[in-house]
């Protein structure tokens, strides 16, 4: 599938903000399915310097500043990209029980695997406790498959939590979205993150979007879309696979990586240093269009 991805993100300041320092992720990272036409940023005003890296984890990053006045600043993310299906390679009864693939994780020796051990650690936003163990219990009685325990939990997840984007902010611990069952796409991917970490197992935070298909002889509505988050487990000798509880489907071609990390923190799409600028109002839109292809 092809996709054209137009993140636009707006803040209105009530003074005047005199210079601001800013990172931006972004721009789609490259994939094994996943390759990244072109992508750009726009911004607004033009900042005085811009660079593009590579941060710790392979995302793309973008830092600029802005040494002008200015009490409006937009930018605006453009990519086009190609996903290939991942259709009929979804094999759940793969690899060995979860317990001897937690086993593997820590005799392992490979590089992908020593990589892989850093997302079994606590990370700032998502700690693994007696509670999140618990939960995650029902899902790796003895002798599973790490897959189908890993579906299974985000099969629960899917029924047990309520989607509701006014419950949580950035700022809500998992322990609150554990114990009132509601949240967004971040706190559901924090949650399983949580749970496997508890598992002793390796589970990462994966930043993009998804396509989204308006109800039947409804027009899509530009800008409706949003960012979406979603996991990854790590299952020794085979690789990551990502799973996506609020949706309860394993992605296959609709979902667009931007990058991933420990967690939410590590990819934050668009975080700086102002100075100046009093309150400010914040206006974000996402529109994904499938290209065909």
């Amino acid at each position: 599938m092809d996709y054209r991805v137009i993140h636009k993100t707006e803040y209105d300041y009530s003074e005047s903000v005199g210079l601001s320092y800013n990172e931006a992720r972004l721009l789609p990272r490259c994939t094994a399915n996943q390759f990244c036409r072109a992508t750009g940023l726009v911004i607004e005003p033009l900042p005085t310097d811009y660079r593009e890296r590579e941060d710790f984890f392979g995302n793309r990053v973008a830092y600029f500043s802005i040494r002008e006045p200015h009490q409006r600043f937009v930018v605006t993310a453009t990519s086009e990209v190609q996903v290939e299906s991942q259709e009929g390679l979804v094999d759940l009864s793969r690899g060995k029980d979860w317990e001897s693939m937690r086993l593997s994780l820590r005799q392992q020796r490979d590089p992908q695997t020593l990589d892989a051990l850093q997302y079994a650690l606590d990370s700032p936003f998502v700690a693994a406790d007696a509670e999140l163990a618990a939960y995650a219990q029902a899902s790796f009685p003895p002798g599973r498959s790490l897959l189908e325990a890993v579906h299974d939990l985000m099969g629960r997840i899917h029924a047990d939590f309520t989607y509701d984007p006014d419950f949580t902010t950035l700022a809500t611990p998992l322990a609150t979205v554990l114990a009132h069952r509601r949240g967004v796409c971040q706190d559901f991917a924090h949650l399983a993150i949580g749970c496997l970490r508890a598992q002793g197992l390796a589970a990462r935070y994966v930043s993009g979007y998804i396509e989204t298909l308006p109800p039947p002889g409804k027009e899509k509505l530009v800008g409706a879309d949003a960012s979406h988050a979603w996991f990854s487990v790590y299952v020794p000798e085979l690789g990551w696979m990502d799973f996506d509880p609020t949706n309860n489907q394993i992605p296959v071609d609709q979902h667009i990586v931007v990058g991933w990390g420990r967690d939410y923190g590590d990819v934050n799409p668009l975080k700086g240093v102002i100075f100046g600028g009093g309150e400010h109002e914040l206006a974000v839109s996402v529109d994904v269009r499938n290209l065909g292809g």
